[in-house]
């Protein structure tokens, strides 16, 4: 089973969120559903990245890095590059 690491990008709050799963479908379907949390303020959460991995642990591995950055800039840099 493939597992993604996605980035998602809303416009009302100019945040990222990081995170990963085995249903990305799914799971941007519930981060649009108003609840608690990061992602359950607002509903306009979209896909503007997304890598595969085999293993849940790379994957898992990945997150942690990127989430490590801390930086907008770098996160912004990740996906421009892979939009190119």
């Amino acid at each position: 089973m493939p597992y993604s690491v996605y980035i998602l990008h809303s416009l009302t709050k100019d945040k990222f969120y990081i995170g990963y799963t085995a249903d990305l479908s799914a799971r941007i379907i519930r981060h649009n559903q108003k609840s608690k949390g990061f992602t359950g303020s607002t509903n306009d959460w979209i896909l503007v990245y997304q890598e595969e991995f085999n293993l849940q642990s790379e994957a898992i591995q990945r997150e942690k890095q990127i989430k490590s950055w801390k930086s907008k800039i770098k996160i912004q840099e990740l996906i421009q590059k892979n939009n190119n």
